[in-house]
């Protein structure tokens, strides 16, 4: 089971670990083509034992409770994304020689002969907003396309579905790409990098070595944040096929090779006749919705991608116009007494909160919950000029409070102990308290919200539910 593509699959002894969002396709995938397959899962649930019964109504065999040996004859493992490389299967599966893959990894070794090229994306945040807009573009130039990935429609249903497609949009996580050695895009982007999920890696890193596996033998361009200077390394390290450029977006004036800004409009200097003199207009800044720097930033790299893939800049206008962002992100909730309340909930690690932060000038902060490890003063001392005042919640918020304390000692703090659903009600009363016309009160927690609501969907309608009950 080298790194050709595997045609006979009947007899295979395959060991899926894990359910969840990628096991059971894959699971399903690998029976149906002929493969002995055993499940291995940690957990054993109610919701494991809904999964394992309907596995087992196929003939799949399910071992719940034990994720850890390997079975008997397993040729291959196929994993969930989220198992970390130390766990004891690993270990057991490199001494006897079985190859591990992701779903990834599998999807791209079953793709039918002429399948759709992949434009892949990957960074610590922006991923999801980048693909969507990226799988707009290319419907208005008329490609049959899809979102896909870590979002959306699952890779196994796309390459192994009737829709016939063109071209993916395809969002990838460093733990997807770490398990995916034989990935090669047509062309790729990695947003930016900051600290993030190094438990998982083990250090910054592995964390960028697997980011950086994206680039591994693409063909028309590598694309790179120029403001996010470890993106630009990660593409010089790059083992690509003969050809294959670097491309840069800027929010500045683009060089030669290179997207970016220029007197409000999105403009492309890479891939145009004579690169050196002349640029193409793309889109206005304000077809990007938010048009927040960073927001702006995503819209240049999808761009990019899009004319790597050789669309014309009126379908990345088009695009751009059509897109709508999905919830949670720096999405505009209402305007109460001339302040504006903004939902980032999706603003999970200090990365994107800084990003969420720079797009206003005068702000009372919503913040805090798990913080999964992360420091917070460099994010405050960032954004301490742009702070009218500060409320605090969640489990780690004395973390963000030391760090106000430190960096910002001048700007009002609200401590809340309370974890109750009336939490966030009275966060947002209390920013309301300190908001002056013409401010915005942002939720960007810099946190996960696990410690308090279900998700940062959650988290975010409760803000959104608050700011209404102010506005009647």
């Amino acid at each position: 089971m080298g790194s050709g593509q595997v045609t006979d699959w009947q007899g295979k002894h395959v060991t899926v670990a894990g359910l969840g969002v990628s096991g059971v396709p894959a699971a399903k995938a690998l029976h149906g083509l002929g493969a002995k397959v055993t499940v291995v899962n940690d957990g054993d649930d109610a919701r494991a034992r809904e999964q394992a019964a309907e596995l087992e109504a196929l003939g799949v065999t399910v071992r719940l409770g034990d994720g850890d040996t390997l079975p008997d004859s397993t040729e291959l493992i196929v994993t969930a994304p989220g198992w970390k490389p130390d766990k004891p299967l690993f270990a057991a599966a490199d001494a006897a020689g079985v190859p591990v893959w992701g779903d990834v990894e599998l999807a791209w070794r079953l793709r039918k002969p002429g399948a759709a090229d992949w434009l892949a994306v990957t960074g610590t945040n922006g991923k999801t907003t980048t693909v969507q807009m990226l799988a707009s573009i290319l419907e208005a130039a008329g490609l049959r396309t899809a979102a896909v990935g870590n979002i959306g429609v699952s890779l196994l249903d796309a390459v192994l579905g009737d829709e016939e497609y063109d071209v993916l949009a395809v969002e990838l996580s460093s733990y997807q790409l770490h398990w995916a050695p034989s990935l090669r895009a047509h062309s790729a982007a990695v947003l930016n990098l900051a600290p993030d999920h190094l438990d998982w890696h083990g250090s910054m890193e592995a964390y960028a070595k697997d980011k950086g596996r994206i680039y591994e033998g693409n063909r028309v361009a590598c694309v790179y944040n120029t403001a996010d200077k470890a993106t630009e390394n990660l593409v010089r390290e790059a083992d690509v096929e003969e050809g294959c450029r670097a491309i840069g977006f800027t929010l500045g004036t683009p060089g030669p090779s290179q997207l970016g800004v220029v007197e409000g409009l999105l403009v492309d200097r890479a891939f145009v006749e004579n690169r050196q003199k002349n640029a193409q207009e793309l889109a206005e800044v304000a077809d990007v919705k938010p048009a927040a720097p960073h927001n702006v930033a995503n819209a240049l790299a999808a761009a990019a991608l899009a004319r790597a893939y050789g669309v014309p800049a009126n379908a990345v206008r088009d695009g751009l116009r059509n897109f709508t962002p999905d919830a949670h992100r720096i999405a505009h909730v209402a305007d109460v007494d001339g302040v504006a309340y903004v939902d980032d909930s999706k603003a999970t690690n200090t990365h994107a909160t800084q990003a969420s932060l720079a797009a206003y000038d005068s702000v009372v902060w919503i913040a805090g919950g798990l913080a999964k490890g992360a420091t917070f003063d460099e994010l405050v001392a960032g954004a301490a000029g742009r702070l009218r005042g500060a409320v605090l919640m969640g489990r780690d918020r004395a973390l963000i409070r030391e760090a106000l304390a430190r960096h910002a000692p001048e700007v009002p703090v609200v401590d809340l102990e309370r974890t109750d659903t009336g939490a966030m009600l009275q966060a947002v009363q209390e920013a309301r308290r300190l908001a002056r016309p013409g401010d915005t009160v942002l939720l960007a927690p810099a946190c996960a919200s696990m410690d308090m609501f279900a998700n940062y969907n959650k988290r975010g309608d409760a803000f959104a539910q608050a700011v209404r009950e102010l506005g009647a």
